[in-house]
């Protein structure tokens, strides 16, 4: 893989995406930086916990550090360990495997659909062995997964569902916020998420027992008798400060969400003529909030999807692949003996992997920057 030459020749700069913040967030950062309240307690974090999960349906919020963090509570919290099973998309962040391995655990991947980019339901049930535990759906790019038949096989077969809502704050499927439909959901509140926090993430849940577990681990383990631990916990805990700018953020969510999907209608509008490129889909029966908006690059455009990538640099335009397919990561290739070969066939998640890249997707992105950014893009194929 070459690195992707980024000198422009251009006097504009479009990012790709970034955070835009308000004076409501500077207005409680600063009332605890006034009030010394800086670390892990204060009253930011759990009006955050309260805002955020009733916003997604769920009774129970547990912020943390990140939303790998959150991820790792989720699998910890609802028991995964040493000899199970976790299914988990092919196409996915490489977090997806890391969470599961740190619990002893082993990711198995299914495929993914080429309309959602989600995990496909029916390449799942045929992964599950008496080992499989969970199952681990990643709403990929702001579309919800197919969560009706995943939910289906998951009772059948008695297993849990993790939703890895990194990308998706808002979305919904059958009118349901996801997150809350499975049993237990995990956000990220990274700088260039829906809404951010800096870094940071938050559990969701409606069972108090994985609450509470999660809550228990994220802080070290302490106990009433403070330094007696009877379970080996981790250092996840969020920051008053961090909570404060979620606060702000989570104010506005609406009109946040609001402002992604118009952006999404208004690159569908610009880009209907170009026949080469396939478009992001929203399925009748869920809400796609378009965190990113990714398109595929066909074979009859002029130009592969890394070469358009290069173009529309020099252009001043940034942008990002798709990810790489988990079975073709490295760090899963067999060689280190500590995790397990994830080599394999998943062509749905590998043709999205060469073909894919999205555009900038910034709140503040204008509508002069989005015919910018489509005028390159049409240049690109020259």
């Amino acid at each position: 893989m070459t690195q992707l030459d980024t000198h422009t020749t251009s006097e504009t700069y479009i990012p790709v995406c970034e955070p835009v913040l308000g004076a409501q967030e500077k207005r409680y950062v600063l009332d605890c930086l006034e009030g010394n309240w800086i670390s892990s307690l204060g009253k930011y974090i759990p009006k955050f916990e309260r805002m955020f999960s009733s916003y997604c349906g769920a009774s129970r919020g547990v912020a943390c550090s990140s939303g790998t963090s959150a991820l790792h509570l989720a699998l910890d919290a609802i028991g995964i360990g040493p000899g199970d099973e976790v299914i988990i998309p092919a196409f996915s962040l490489i977090v997806s495997a890391n969470v599961v391995c740190w619990t002893g655990a082993t990711p198995v991947l299914a495929d993914v659909t080429a309309d959602t980019w989600c995990i496909d339901p029916a390449r799942i049930e045929e992964k599950i062995t008496p080992k499989t535990k969970a199952i681990m759906v990643v709403h990929m790019y702001g579309h919800p997964a197919d969560m009706g038949p995943i939910m289906a096989i998951a009772e059948r077969h008695n297993l849990k569902v993790i939703e890895d809502c990194a990308q998706a704050h808002g979305a919904a499927y059958s009118g349901k916020r996801v997150g809350s439909i499975g049993h237990v959901g995990a956000f990220s509140f990274y700088g260039n998420k829906i809404i951010t926090t800096g870094e940071g993430g938050m559990l969701i849940t409606d069972d108090d027992a994985i609450a509470e577990r999660a809550a228990y681990l994220r802080n070290q383990a302490f106990e009433q008798e403070r330094f007696v631990h009877r379970a080996v916990g981790y250092n996840y805990r969020m920051t008053n400060l961090q909570a404060a700018i979620g606060v702000a953020q989570c104010e506005r969510i609406d009109t946040i969400v609001e402002r992604k999907i118009e952006i999404a209608h208004r690159y569908i509008e610009l880009l209907a003529d170009i026949d080469d490129i396939d478009l992001p889909t929203c399925r009748p029966d869920a809400q796609n909030v378009y965190w990113m908006f990714g398109v595929l690059v066909r074979p009859t455009f002029s130009h592969t999807a890394a070469l358009v990538r290069e173009r529309l640099a020099k252009r001043g335009v940034e942008t990002r692949a798709f990810f790489v397919p988990l079975n073709r990561q490295p760090a899963y290739n067999g060689v280190d003996k500590k995790y397990p070969n994830l080599q394999g066939r998943f062509p749905v998640a590998e043709d999205l992997s060469i073909r894919g890249l999205y555009l900038p997707s910034a709140l503040n992105l204008t509508t002069e920057k989005q015919e910018y950014v489509v005028d390159q893009l049409r240049a690109a194929r020259d």
